[in-house]
């Protein structure tokens, strides 16, 4: 999807221009075919996303440049609007120049939405409550009183429970470690998760019902696990790519560099999408050539033959089978 054109003219206001950048991307989201459940297409035409994202950065290193909605010079607020109704991710929090928080590419957050089978009723915990974005669009669907979302930063909550009230949503919003739940407010129908993982925190099942569901990102890929109870989860990657800020909290660990000059690996694999999700994945069980090998012996297998298995005594990764032949320990080094 690419940048709309947009013009300030004396008939056109900036909300006028807001309105149709807002519209604009809708569609633009339902023609790539992300929005087939009209209740989340309804969430999307409800929540603007320039609301939650009133500044971002651009660029890299000393080169970031801050775009916001109050500039004083109409060619500067016009970048901010045709940046914010793009279909990518933005940098919305910076500290001493590493990213902290962003705002999750729309397509990606309607494609996890889905992903995520809501039912009327359900509770749903949010961890990485971000800009508040992702949270009105779950109150739209499912009223405020089912969403709980949780950050280790207060800067973050306190902006992002601004952002929703503004629009007339006010979910529990809470300050805290993502990786240890929300035990106040369990139990949870479903938990969704917005930062890359190591492994999942075993607190989560313990608030989840029977049942429940959890969708995370973990490598470069989204997990979908479905809860049995306290003690046990189980499910499948997805096909969908997915890149997060990572987990910051009691169980964040730094991700693995696929591209570390020590691994010997041909630089064209590296780059392999597909490969780069195995590297990452059984990183500190596999040395990387032992992961090329089976990745290519096992006929360069996709994400969605990939699951995890969390129970009372560990997680597993797995291909194809929970039982076996290939199966590795999980987030350890």
């Amino acid at each position: 999807m690419g940048a709309h054109t947009f013009r300030t003219t004396p008939r056109t206001g900036i909300r006028d221009l807001r309105e149709t950048a807002h519209a604009a991307q809708v569609r633009e989201l339902a023609a790539a075919g992300v929005l087939e459940d009209p209740r989340w297409r309804a969430a999307f035409e409800a929540v603007p996303r320039h609301v939650f994202v009133p500044y971002f950065w651009t660029g890299r290193g000393a080169g970031h440049e801050r775009l916001w909605a109050e500039d004083p010079d109409p060619e500067r607020r016009a970048r901010w609007l045709r940046g914010v109704y793009v279909d990518t991710p933005l940098a919305t929090r910076l500290r001493d120049g590493r990213l902290v928080s962003s705002s999750s590419q729309p397509s990606l957050m309607a494609k996890m939405l889905a992903a995520l089978d809501v039912r009327d009723g359900d509770d749903v915990l949010e961890i990485g409550a971000g800009t508040g974005y992702n949270a009105a669009l779950l109150c739209h669907r499912l009223g405020d009183e089912h969403v709980t979302t949780v950050d280790l930063d207060e800067e973050i909550t306190e902006s992002a429970r601004a952002h929703l009230a503004q629009l007339g949503y006010h979910p529990a919003v809470v300050t805290g470690d993502g990786a240890r739940g929300c035990p106040a407010r369990a139990p949870f129908d479903r938990i969704l998760v917005t930062c890359t993982l190591p492994l999942i925190p075993h607190a989560w099942l313990a608030q989840c019902r029977p049942g429940a569901r959890i969708l995370a990102p973990l490598s470069t890929g989204l997990i979908a696990l479905t809860v049995r109870d306290a003690g046990f989860a189980e499910g499948r990657f997805l096909h969908t790519p997915a890149y997060f800020v990572p987990l910051r909290g009691a169980t964040a660990q730094p991700p693995p560099d696929p591209a570390d000059p020590a691994h010997g690996l041909p630089y064209e694999l590296v780059e392999n999408e597909r490969f780069q999700f195995m590297l990452v994945l059984t990183a500190g069980v596999l040395h990387p050539r032992e992961a090329l090998d089976l990745w290519r012996s096992e006929g360069r297998p996709a994400r969605e033959r990939f699951g995890v298995t969390v129970g009372p005594g560990g997680q597993w990764a797995w291909l194809d089978d929970p039982q076996g032949p290939y199966v590795w320990p999980l987030g350890e080094a």
